[in-house]
């Protein structure tokens, strides 16, 4: 195996598709900063709930009766629940209700809501992950317990079911809602990307958004499509379980890191992206392949779309003739085998050694491997 070289940004030559609303832009730079281009096609945006009588029927319920527990799930959503309470003037009781209770925090941020209204979190998992935290309650027990629960902009059905089915009683305080794009037409060109080849890694930082980017690809016919790609071709990198879930639930294989945070997968999606990079030796050259380039000896080579389909194709079996008319296939949008001879063509300028790829008469074409 080659090593990469210490010049070369670990994420140069990969294209990354983002879908977050919130934090977006940090896990972007994150990933710029590593050497990749990124794509934003946002599947979700965060409003208030325009009608506030779900949330104050959820407050009255909790100040009606002691509560053993309340989780916060998000700083934004914890700060908005206690602002409504003052402006119904329940703001005073909501806290002294909740200064009785234990408190849970699913993350530095609603830690930080949590003390910024002068109260005190009893647990917050180090992942910031639903997951842990949730297990973290079923160890300690919740029979006969009742506990609040913040939502995060849509509910947690299995978090909650998880708790009612081990003997809690669960109030859901909805605080705001996650809804779809007011203009969808980032994520379509986005999905139009990956199906297209151009995108090599789909990072998901909440449920919502990949439960979106799936009805997406539904309602516009691509479900099957978008299905595969991300099953066969495109990296899937998620924060944690729960956001996986929607994926999973259609057999798409995720990444994950061991810490729920937005560093970490920036840190996983370049880590995985690497690692399942081709690289071989051809023309007495090194050779690895990125998702829209190619490193030889060390130099990173652009390579458009459609020679790099090829590349791709050859290094699938290295040293293997593969047919012009196996090559079509390859091609992002399919084409005559004269497009074939183009794109060979320009994949051997691009990488500035024409050695690399042999032509095999009335065969088709061939990496020049070393045997």
């Amino acid at each position: 195996m080659t090593e990469q070289s210490p010049s070369i940004p670990s994420l140069a030559g990969f294209c990354v598709g983002i879908t977050a609303a919130r934090r977006a832009d940090e896990l972007g730079a994150l990933l710029v900063r590593k050497g990749a281009v990124v794509r934003y096609g946002p599947a979700i945006r965060i409003v208030p709930l325009a009608d506030d009588t779900e949330l104050h029927a959820a407050t009255a319920r909790l100040l009606d009766e002691p509560v053993d527990a309340v989780v916060a799930t998000t700083g934004i959503g914890f700060r908005g629940w206690v602002e409504a309470a003052e402006g119904w003037g329940l703001g005073e009781e909501l806290l002294a209700r909740l200064g009785k209770a234990t408190l849970l925090a699913r993350g530095p941020k609603a830690r930080g809501a949590i003390r910024a209204a002068g109260l005190s979190e009893q647990y917050s998992p180090a992942s910031e992950s639903s997951a842990e935290l949730l297990q973290h309650l079923l160890r300690s027990g919740v029979d006969g317990m009742r506990i609040a629960v913040q939502l995060h902009g849509e509910p947690l059905p299995y978090f909650v079911d998880s708790l009612r089915d081990a003997g809690a009683e669960v109030i859901e305080v909805p605080v705001y809602r996650w809804v779809g794009p007011a203009d969808p037409g980032p994520l379509d060109r986005l999905l139009d990307a990956v199906l297209d080849g151009a995108i090599d890694a789909l990072p998901f930082t909440s449920a919502p958004a990949a439960a979106s980017t799936l009805a997406m690809a539904r309602r516009t016919g691509r479900q099957a499509a978008l299905v595969d790609a991300l099953t066969h071709r495109v990296l899937v990198a998620c924060v944690g379980p729960i956001t996986a879930a929607p994926l999973a639930a259609l057999g798409i294989p995720t990444v994950q890191p061991e810490r729920a945070r937005i560093g970490a997968l920036a840190r996983t999606v370049a880590e995985a992206l690497v690692a399942r990079s081709p690289r071989l030796r051809a023309a007495g050259r090194q050779i690895e392949l990125r998702g829209q380039a190619a490193i030889v000896d060390g130099h990173l080579c652009e390579v458009a779309p459609a020679p790099m389909a090829v590349l791709r194709a050859l290094a699938a079996e290295p040293g293997r003739v593969v047919s012009r008319r196996e090559l079509t296939t390859a091609l992002p949008s399919g084409g005559e085998e004269h497009a074939v001879e183009t794109a060979i063509g320009r994949l051997r300028t691009s990488l500035g050694e024409s050695r690399l790829v042999q032509t095999v008469v009335k065969r088709g074409y061939r990496l020049a491997v070393e045997r």
